[in-house]
């Protein structure tokens, strides 16, 4: 059986064509996750082509999710996919890039508060274990609360709670921000400036305090592309 022999420019020819019939599909699919959707949840991670390290990153709503591969992970990609501002609420977690970013709200994913309280205990220093094991119980209570909320949808109760959880939330940075060390510090600092992001949820509980919806898709691709 004869070898047989694609050109270069064959192949850039047929990229080119491809590109063509589907970038009109995705440019309407920005738009309508641009202009229609009230919540868009985002992440992104490492992926190798041909040894090189590219971003993979995933624009996410319950029944829809748009891929995004990308040479870097700043806020480039946000503005390649979404625009220079969303007029929405940004489910993400915690990286740099989301900062600063306009939309009309944020939902900081708070297992990503919980992972660095969880590393906060590790470290040594003043009172890190229990400012650790404070703020861990106060994400488990979070999170509880909401899905007790998720289950019997009783509005007045949930918002009961919230308004003391809010207080305790605001209370407990100040009292512990005496007794903290340099890296507690950093983090309860950082927590008190960014708290309107991580507690958006308390006022609106139809967004889910977490980002599990696009973590849980690019799972799945990572899966799929090691099977």
């Amino acid at each position: 059986m004869g070898k047989i022999e694609i050109g270069v420019g064959t192949l850039v020819a047929t990229n080119e064509r491809i590109d063509g019939a589907v970038n009109p599909s995705i440019d309407r699919l920005k738009e309508w996750l641009q202009q229609t959707q009230p919540n868009i949840h985002v992440d992104e991670t490492p992926w190798l082509v041909q040894g090189i390290k590219e971003w993979l990153w995933i624009f996410a709503i319950t029944d829809f999710g748009l891929f995004h591969a990308a040479d870097t992970r700043s806020r480039a990609e946000l503005d390649a996919i979404l625009g220079s501002s969303y007029e929405g609420v940004l489910s993400s977690d915690d990286y740099s890039a989301y900062n600063g970013y306009r939309v009309k709200a944020q939902q900081k994913c708070l297992a990503h508060l919980r992972r660095h309280f969880k590393k906060l205990i590790k470290l040594p220093g003043l009172n890190n274990q229990e400012i650790g094991a404070f703020f861990i119980s106060l994400v488990y209570e979070a999170f509880k609360n909401y899905a007790l909320f998720q289950q019997n949808q009783n509005s007045d109760e949930f918002l009961s709670w919230t308004s003391g959880f809010k207080l305790k939330v605001e209370t407990s940075i100040h009292s512990w921000m005496e007794q903290a060390g340099g890296e507690a510090g950093k983090l309860l600092r950082s927590l008190h400036k960014k708290s309107h992001q991580w507690w958006y949820f308390l006022d609106h509980p139809e967004i889910p305090p977490d980002n599990h919806l696009a973590e849980r898709t690019l799972r799945e691709s990572r899966n799929k592309k090691k099977s």
